[in-house]
């Protein structure tokens, strides 16, 4: 397992149908590549490389956003392997906030991005 701290970007989005297409078609006209995206609802997720244009362009537009730390924590693709990182910060009362991820292409691995109560704490528990 390796993991580091990346910033993800928090969209407010309207739920209904062709936003989330707007949203995506401003970023990409804007050269501004996803690498990960959650969407639950109301609200996208993001991570883009180029973090500060991504944000100058979503303002632009009048999008509501936010910026979050989060984890971004790379696994082995093995039953347990996200329950173990999951009980381990658990363990020491750091509560998921929420988390979602992918498969690498070759899918030796799991990428998932996990929004935690504290961050910080996370990390120490991680480095152990």
């Amino acid at each position: 397992m390796n993991f580091e701290r990346i910033t993800e970007i928090f969209v407010i989005l309207e739920n209904k149908p062709s936003v989330l297409g707007e949203l995506l078609n401003q970023l990409a006209e804007n050269e501004i590549n996803v690498e990960a995206i959650g969407v639950f609802q109301d609200t996208a997720k993001l991570y883009v490389k180029n973090l500060s244009k991504a944000v100058k362009v979503l303002n632009k537009l009048n999008y509501t956003t936010d910026l979050r730390d989060v984890l971004l924590i790379h696994l082995e693709n093995r039953p347990g392997a996200l329950a173990e990182v999951a009980t381990r910060i658990a363990d020491e009362g750091i509560n998921i906030e929420y988390c979602y991820g992918t498969l690498s292409r070759n899918g030796g691995t799991v990428s998932v991005i996990m929004d935690v109560s504290n961050i910080d704490r996370a990390i120490k528990v991680l480095q152990s």
